[in-house]
């Protein structure tokens, strides 16, 4: 859940509608009459579980949609809102399993609904998108075959965004939106969050090389639209068992398109690999599975590679920091602000400890070998 600008959580972004003024917009701005509804964890926007009930005109169709209220930083940018849900669409037409969308009564696919505040009115687009089956992958036992899988969708999913045109896709160049992964030397503005602490001196420590060595390749890097946020909780799979008896993953739903943006290949596979490792009990193990799946639609060029270890340690920074300096502003959401923080820290000094040529050694002999038929 993003903003448009550079600056994501703003204080007063973050929407605060209740349940009964959740039910009441769904049924004045998209026709339905609600027969339940829940919140759902969200990061600065607010999303809710709606069930409704059919009426006797309608006998089929879906009865369970998530509510989608954007914050009052994204709903400043409606062409920004407007090219991802269109791309949600093409998506989903691809054959990709992400979400419907529902039209509003005046056929639209958002609306733009103002409340009054404490001393203003605040303007928040809804959107209604059908529930997806499944459950988050963060509650799924992740096995290297399904670290290949998604580092395989990761890499179709960009493949696909190359055929996908609307005349506001300019709208996806938000050169400073912090969750941009080239922007990580943007951290410098947050790390008042963090404190004398020694993570921040980590932190330092990092953007200072992404400078130096990410910074200076970016111009040979591939462009292409990236969906920025394939984490453990916009992942969600189905089980199924196998003629032998063993549990077999697919994925069934991709969640959160809010942080698209223009970036590169090499970003959405790294991003990828740094969200994979947070639920692993090998996460140094993971690169290699994912990597080899993103490459087997997208191989990477010697310079990508270079860059890939800088990149994945670049997005444990963002998603610290900015954790950390959204729990100043919302403490009241900081268990789920916090999820990459129980085990973050420890993964991005492991990488550090280890060092650049240690990790890469095991992420490329795991590519590797799936290139001879014998994964690790």
């Amino acid at each position: 859940m993003s903003s448009g600008g550079g600056q994501r959580s703003q204080a007063l972004a973050k929407p605060t509608f209740s349940e009964a003024q959740a039910s009441a917009l769904v049924e004045s701005v998209f026709g339905f009459t609600v027969s339940s509804i829940r919140p759902l964890p969200s990061y600065d926007d607010q999303n809710f579980h709606v069930c409704i009930s059919r009426t006797r005109d309608v006998v089929d169709g879906p009865t369970e949609y998530v509510l989608k209220i954007s914050n009052t930083e994204a709903s400043r940018t409606p062409d920004l809102l407007e090219v991802q849900s269109h791309v949600i669409m093409s998506l989903r037409e691809a054959g990709f399993p992400t979400a419907s969308l529902c039209l509003t009564k005046g056929g639209n696919v958002t609306a733009l609904v103002s409340v009054d505040g404490d001393s203003e009115i605040k303007n928040h687009f809804v959107r209604l998108l059908t529930y997806l089956p499944g459950r988050p992958l963060a509650e799924t036992p992740v096995t290297p075959q399904l670290l290949y899988d998604i580092g395989r969708l990761a890499a179709q999913l960009d493949k696909t965004l190359e055929k996908f045109h609307h005349p506001k896709l300019s709208s996806l160049r938000r050169e400073s939106f912090i969750w941009n992964l080239k922007n990580v030397p943007l951290l410098e503005k947050y790390l008042c969050a963090l404190r004398q602490h020694q993570n921040r001196t980590i932190v330092q420590q990092v953007i200072q090389r992404f400078k130096d060595e990410v910074m200076t390749e970016l111009s040979c890097f591939r462009e292409c639209i990236n969906h920025g946020d394939l984490n453990d909780h916009n992942i969600l799979i189905e089980s199924s068992t196998s003629h032998f008896g063993d549990a077999v993953y697919r994925v069934s739903g991709i969640l959160d398109f809010d942080d698209m943006s223009y970036g590169y290949y090499v970003f959405e596979v790294a991003i990828t690999i740094m969200y994979m490792m947070i639920e692993s009990k090998n996460p140094i193990q993971v690169g290699g599975h994912v990597l080899a799946g993103f490459e087997s639609i997208i191989p990477l060029t010697p310079v990508e590679r270079r860059a890939l270890f800088l990149l994945v340690c670049g997005r444990f920074c963002q998603s610290l920091v900015m954790a950390a300096y959204s729990c100043q502003l919302h403490p009241e959401n900081e268990e789920y602000l916090m999820i990459t923080a129980k085990t973050g820290w420890k993964h991005l000094q492991q990488l550090l400890d280890m060092g650049q040529d240690a990790v890469e050694e095991i992420w490329f002999d795991t590519a590797r070998s799936y290139e001879s038929g014998i994964s690790m």
